[in-house]
């Protein structure tokens, strides 16, 4: 519960401190730069998940379609995404990495690419996310765990769906047939 309320204060700090470093900034030079004018459009955009780059996000619950006895549903998931201007296959680009502790308690890592869809035009703010990239991290007795794990190294494809409100998001997504995570998160210009 520690690593929660660490994340979350975390993330709030930086949405609300970067605001104000633009704002202070603005007044002590009036004449504004493109870029800063840029920049200041976005923190201020009506609808942040629109048009925001980058999503950092923590998990805040896991369940086991299987549960046993050696699994540990903390997994202190940390993420950093971005998400790029591209566009394929009528989805958002992405690119990510994240750490974490596997269902087994040993630190893990998941570096990735994948798209992001906005399937109903009525609800934009809803949005279903698709990644792929390798996994490492499943040693030892629990090598195995995972599917083509032989090196140390594994292919995984992770599907998720979510919804943003103002700059904060949330995510659930199924890892495999082994479970699902609940995600919360905020994105940044």
């Amino acid at each position: 519960m520690p690593f929660i309320k660490r994340a979350i204060a975390a993330l709030a700090a930086t949405t609300l401190a970067v605001p104000a470093a633009i704002a202070q900034q603005a007044a002590a030079d009036p004449v504004k730069s493109t870029a800063q004018q840029t920049l200041e459009a976005a923190w201020s955009a009506p609808e942040p998940w629109r048009t925001d780059r980058f999503y950092l996000q923590t998990s805040v619950a896991s369940v086991h379609f299987h549960p046993d006895d050696e699994h540990d549903n903390s997994q202190q998931l940390i993420n950093a995404e971005w998400r790029t201007d591209n566009r394929w296959l009528a989805g958002q680009v992405l690119v990510g990495a994240a750490s974490f502790d596997n269902s087994f308690g040993q630190a893990s890592w998941y570096a990735y690419g994948g798209l992001l869809w906005r399937p109903a035009e009525t609800v934009q703010p809803f949005y279903l996310k698709l990644t792929a990239g390798v996994l490492h991290g499943y040693r030892g007795e629990y090598k195995d765990k995972i599917p083509f794990n032989d090196s140390g190294y594994a292919p995984a494809i992770l599907p998720a769906m979510g919804y943003c409100y103002n700059r904060f998001c949330t995510e659930l997504v199924v890892f495999g047939a082994a479970g699902m995570m609940l995600t919360v998160g905020a994105t940044l210009p």
